[in-house]
Parts: structure tokens; sequence; C-alpha cells
């Protein structure tokens, strides 16, 4: 499901789960940092890490 699709969902859980991964993502980009640690994300169909110090970078910006 696409964004979209999911924000006009009929269920009431599954409206919520949008928020829910904006809240998991920016808990493990914290933690990658706190923990000097890269994170794995997929872009352009490609896994794609970003080491602890790009996420501060794009912190500061």
């Amino acid at each position: 499901m696409m964004y979209q699709d999911l924000s006009k969902a009929k269920d009431p859980d599954l409206r919520a789960s949008v928020q829910a991964i904006q809240r998991a993502a920016a808990m493990a980009r914290k933690i990658a940092i706190q923990t000097d640690t890269c994170i794995v994300i997929v872009q352009d169909q490609k896994l794609v890490r970003i080491s602890a110090q790009q996420l501060r970078q794009e912190k500061l910006t």
C-alpha cells in the first residue's frame, strides 16, 4: 500500500501505522547516532547504508 492509501484506510489501526513507522524510523536514527552505528534503508529499490556521521550532518541541516 502507498502512504495515501494508508492514510485513507477504514481501519484506525492501519491509519495509525503510518505514524508508528515514522516514530520507529526517528528512534532508529537517534539510537544509531548514540551508538555510532549505521542504519540501512531502501532507496530507489536498493539497500543504502547511512553512517552515524551522515545522520548527525542531516540532523544539523
